[in-house]
């Protein structure tokens, strides 16, 4: 049966092999709070076999208490709503702007650090509803909401911000309104601002004795990139370099291992009294964490806390003074080994190598020169270890008067435990002895049901030494995932590499794909190996990533020049199947409104916001319902990043794949059993997830996102659907409600989802054979050819 023909602001549908939708009228106002439905709370009204689809008065892409039955919840690999629906949680990092204040002063820094203000990151209050209205209209209503330490407590030890605390507590309150919820992320990279990151304030640096303005000078930390630059060739992607550097390492391995390899640091608490370095910076970061959570866990938007961005180690296991481990640690510019940056950081001129990108191995050594000729010391001579390095403080290394050189007295000094010789491991000895500090801290002030959120060392995969005794309940692996490569070179085009497979091992032949296709397969391996990695280790867990995206300056900045995005689009198309194949969720890198084309997102030379506020309209043109596209105003490859997704699935996703070039999708489910499952597999998958042990489920509709901006004008059209089950598209809900009437423990279902007509194509899903296919074989038939001739020539 077929609808009426739409208008040009409607769309119709049509079902093939079940029913015609209802004639419900009864589409909420998206610019009000709906009124929640009168029913239990833990069963949903598509229970009673009168219920017509579409009628909860909700939305797919709502994660409010009203959209979800109550608080977001897991249940082994998977997040649940009150009613057991399976929940795809999709979003945004908000935002790369939070890394730098509102007072940012590029020409002042690293001066007036006590006086920064955060207030309106990620943006303005009284321009909330222009920014949540469209991340609910996008379907990204799911947040990882960044904060980071400086931001609470850059003043000065125990001196909170309560003016900031106030403003996202403001902030995260207005997120019920759009269906929208979060967890909260203390950001960090390169452990600070003041050693070319973002994170940490400027005393914890001071207070082990580092000298904010001799810091760049002595090669301790490269601070180009938080000062604006890091857009020009030279510059750009040193800021990752930055962790190998003096001030970040030893920040590091102070916080986490200060005990152990810096136990003659000792610094002035509060009250006066000398403590360790460790005990000094960890109790802080509790007592700042404690007092986020005191300002923000009570609130219903809030699902849970992130403890820290991207650890990292520091000097943590590192295995010779001489180098950093090619495998792991990016070469680029002037890398000083660890040894080597001792001596700068004490003043001495050193010789240094050069590194320079290169293929197939990333960089390559190019040659090498003095550095920190003008003798400037990294270390305050009035800290705590008054101008001597720490390192030299506990005789890893020294100086020799009589050579006149440094020398390395203790070359394995952070593999082994200094006084028993134990060899120590960063995760089992330092990293989760800590997260289980932080996750009581905050379940001391929060409410149980909070997630905590966690994650390894950035590209490494999940850690054999979790288990289950460095697990605890409600808890999320968030790992990250980038194309490496794509990052590296800041390029993308036809030929993609898997970097994760050949810094493993990897036959180079195997990891080198063709077009698009390849693309999508390339991501796909990639993070279907990072998220059975988590399965593996830490069991039927929830995995999300946190972190993953596409550089918007790729190809040398070709499209702010041309307008045209294609391969930005085709880049964030493959990642974003790549996810979707993996039947996990994610948060992408990033939103900032604060993006342009030349300065990118302000901080060390990126520029990854797809949306920008310089491209949309003011928000006196803006309307805040769903439908409205004045919305899309900004935002740059909107058809890669806007895609239909399951969101409440009433049972267990079993496969999702989306065409962007037509707007087609195909979804597959299975009602699961009550029982307990007689036991788990040993090699765990994304495509089998478990059917059975899940919790009851009280609801027959799934709510499949599905986007206004492609429906507009066009035919639905749904197949596969039995003769009794029924559905509903609401396009100012942008929402297909599906409800199956029967559904049995163990019935699988499928559905395929068409757009008439089907969207233009913005690319061609092109392959190695379909481009070179044809060439192929004609010269395989010259060559025959040439053969033939020869051999009847040598028979005549």
């Amino acid at each position: 049966m077929e609808n009426s023909s739409p208008s040009s602001s409607e769309a119709s549908f049509i079902l093939v092999g079940g029913q015609a939708p209802g004639n419900d009228s009864t589409t909420p106002t998206p610019s009000k709070k709906p009124v929640a439905a009168k029913v239990s709370a833990a069963v949903h009204p598509s229970s009673d076999p009168k219920y017509s689809p579409g009628s909860a008065n909700t939305y797919a892409h709502d994660w409010s208490s009203h959209g979800t039955g109550g608080p977001l919840r897991t249940h082994g690999r998977h997040f649940i709503d009150a009613y057991g629906r399976v929940c795809s949680l999709r979003g945004v990092n908000l935002s790369g702007s939070c890394k730098t204040p509102a007072n940012d002063d590029n020409d002042a820094f690293p001066d007036g650090h006590r006086g920064v203000t955060f207030v309106g990151r990620p943006f303005p209050l009284d321009e909330a509803p222009d920014h949540l209205a469209r991340l609910r209209r996008w379907g990204l209503t799911f947040v990882r909401f960044l904060v980071t330490w400086e931001a609470i407590e850059h003043e000065g030890p125990g001196i909170y911000d309560h003016e900031y605390l106030a403003y996202i507590r403001n902030l995260l309150s207005l997120f019920p309104q759009y269906g929208i919820s979060a967890f909260v992320s203390i950001h960090q990279d390169v452990w600070s601002r003041y050693s070319g990151g973002s994170g940490a304030p400027a005393w914890t640096l001071e207070s082990v004795g580092f000298d904010l303005f001799g810091l760049h000078e002595s090669e301790a930390a490269w601070l180009l990139g938080v000062k604006g630059g890091g857009h020009v060739e030279e510059e750009r992607g040193l800021w990752p370099c930055g962790y190998q550097k003096l001030a970040a390492a030893t920040m590091a391995t102070c916080f986490w291992a200060g005990d152990t390899f810096a136990p003659k640091l000792l610094i002035k608490d509060r009250d006066g009294n000398d403590v360790p370095v460790q005990q000094y910076l960890q109790n802080a970061f509790l007592d700042m964490s404690e007092a986020l959570v005191k300002a923000v866990g009570d609130l219903d938007a809030v699902i849970g806390f992130e403890m820290m961005n991207e650890p990292h180690r520091g000097y943590i296991d590192l295995k010779s003074l001489h180098e950093f481990d090619y495998n792991t640690d990016l070469h680029l510019a002037y890398i000083p080994s660890p040894f080597q940056s001792f001596q700068l950081g004490a003043g001495h001129p050193t010789m240094v190598s050069h590194w320079t990108r290169s293929f197939p191995m990333p960089t390559r050594k190019t040659g090498e020169a003095i550095l920190n000729v003008k003798r400037r010391k990294a270390w305050r001579e009035d800290g705590p270890t008054f101008g001597e390095c720490v390192w030299a403080m506990h005789g890893v290394w020294g100086w020799d008067r009589n050579k006149d050189a440094a020398v390395v007295l203790r070359e394995n000094y952070f593999v082994k435990h200094p006084l028993t010789g134990d060899k120590v491991d960063w995760y089992t000895d330092f990293y989760y002895p800590f997260l289980h500090k932080w996750v009581d801290r905050v379940r001391s002030v929060s409410p149980p049901e909070k997630l905590v959120f966690v994650e390894a060392i950035p590209n490494e995969f999940c850690p054999a030494s979790w288990t289950p005794e460095h697990c605890f309940p409600n808890m999320v692996y968030a790992p990250h995932w980038y194309d490496l490569n794509a990052l590296f070179t800041k390029a993308f085009g036809d030929f993609s590499v898997n970097v994760q497979g050949l810094s493993r091992g990897m036959f180079p032949l195997k990891a080198f794909y063709w077009g698009q296709k390849g693309a999508r397969d390339n991501y796909a391996l990639q993070i279907r190996n990072i998220v059975e990695g988590g399965y593996k280790v830490l069991g039927e867990k929830p995995v999300l990533i946190g972190e993953c995206g596409v550089p918007m300056d790729m190809n040398k900045g070709e499209a702010f020049r041309t307008d045209d995005f294609s391969w930005q689009t085709r880049m964030m198309d493959a990642m974003i199947t790549g996810l979707e194949r993996s039947l996990i969720g994610f948060t992408l890198w990033n939103y900032n409104p604060f993006n342009d084309d030349r300065l990118g997102d302000h901080w060390n030379g990126e520029n990854f916001s797809w949306f920008s506020q310089r491209r949309a309209l003011p928000s006196s043109l803006l309307y805040h319902e769903q439908a409205a596209p004045s919305l899309d105003q900004g935002g740059r490859i909107l058809r890669a990043v806007v895609r239909p997704y399951p969101a409440k699935v009433a049972g267990i996703p079993l496969k999702f794949e989306y065409e962007m070039t037509t707007g087609a999708f195909s979804f597959e489910w299975a009602v699961p059993t009550a029982t307990s499952s007689s036991g788990s597999s040993s090699t765990p998958r994304t495509s089998t997830p478990p059917l059975t042990g899940h919790p009851e489920l009280t609801a027959t509709e799934t709510e499949i996102y599905l986007p206004s901006s492609l429906t507009l004008g066009r035919k639905v059209i749904v197949r596969g659907l039995n003769g009794d089950d029924r559905y509903l598209y609401d396009p100012d809900r942008q929402t297909l409600f599906v409800v199956a009437v029967s559904p049995e423990p163990g019935k699988k279902y499928r559905i395929e989802v068409e757009l008439q007509p089907p969207l233009k194509p913005v690319f061609e899903v092109n392959d190695f054979w379909g481009d070179f296919g044809a060439m192929i074989w004609s010269f395989l038939v010259l060559v025959l050819g040439v053969v033939a001739f020869f051999l009847m020539r040598a028979a005549a």
